[in-house]
């Protein structure tokens, strides 16, 4: 039985992709900041008639995610997967309003973690030819005004693993990162300072308060566009997971595709890979990209 470590899994997506691959016959073990706050997990893990790990990881502690991992490798006998799951919404209006260290607090969870998860994981991902596959969002793709420090961290995870595919691949690490847009039922963002209200920030923003009323006027016309839940995006993860040949980018509705497809035409990041590849590759002739 393979093993999958999902990272930020006591809610929302992390939690619907534990299941989801613990119902697929996965080893799935949960990384949380806290397992007494597991409640959730737990109930759903019971309702799914399935059984799942649990181990304390915080993605901004280096010996957590020693720990963690080593645990999880003595426990299940190594690691054929992790997903990149953990991470915190934006705090404040814009950039020229918010605190620094709030600023670098978001990147430490959203790219470091990122960053630390996925190099302590390599050694038993190379071993076991595994899957990394982390969540990223279309707000990484195209950034939306007033999430400057959110997008700009997804960004950089965009770059990051787009920059790490072709190397991976050739060690026999399949790399491919999930672009949800809005995801709905879930407590992503309720970590949020309670006096970042809307009042608040429509008097604190100064010169952009125009601005930012105009922008929470868009969103209530808008609603939530291309809205799914994170049971079905946890399904695109277990897509990665299976996949013979998974994708590097994944949408995961056609309306993700479709808006990711007005910054970029390769929407699933085929042609980006087909070009990065043979610049590692020993046989660039023998180069083969997968596409879904």
């Amino acid at each position: 039985m393979k093993t999958v470590l999902i990272t930020g899994a006591s809610s929302g997506i992390g939690l619907a992709t534990t299941i989801a691959a613990a119902r697929e016959g996965w080893t799935a073990v949960a990384g949380v900041r806290d397992p007494a706050c597991c409640e959730d997990l737990r109930t759903a893990a019971d309702a799914a008639g399935v059984s799942v790990g649990v181990r304390r990881l915080d993605v901004t502690d280096a010996d957590s995610i020693e720990a963690c991992l080593a645990g999880t490798v003595e426990q299940y006998g190594g690691l054929d997967a992790l997903v990149n799951n953990a991470g915190i919404a934006q705090n404040g209006a814009t950039l020229e309003f918010c605190d620094l260290d709030t600023v670098r607090e978001l990147f430490e969870v959203n790219f470091f973690g990122v960053l630390a998860m996925t190099r302590a994981a390599l050694p038993h991902l190379r071993a076991s030819r595994g899957r990394l596959v982390t969540i990223g969002s279309t707000r990484g793709i195209i950034g939306q005004p007033f999430n400057e420090t959110y997008s700009a961290a997804k960004f950089a995870v965009e770059g990051f693993l787009e920059s790490f595919a072709p190397v991976a691949a050739e060690v026999g690490v399949a790399v491919s990162i999930i672009e949800p847009g809005p995801v709905v039922g879930t407590r992503y963002g309720t970590g949020l300072d309670p006096a970042f209200t809307r009042e608040f920030l429509l008097g604190e923003t100064g010169p952009y308060a125009p601005l930012y009323r105009a922008y929470f006027e868009w969103a209530a016309r808008e609603g939530l566009p291309g809205s799914q839940t994170a049971d079905e995006v946890a399904e695109a993860v277990l897509g990665c997971l299976s996949d013979a040949s998974p994708a590097f980018r994944v949408p995961t509705s056609a309306w993700a595709a479709a808006y990711i497809q007005r910054k970029h035409h390769d929407a699933d990041g085929s042609a980006i890979q087909q070009l990065t590849r043979p610049m590692v590759h020993p046989d660039p002739a023998r180069v083969h990209v997968g596409t879904r």
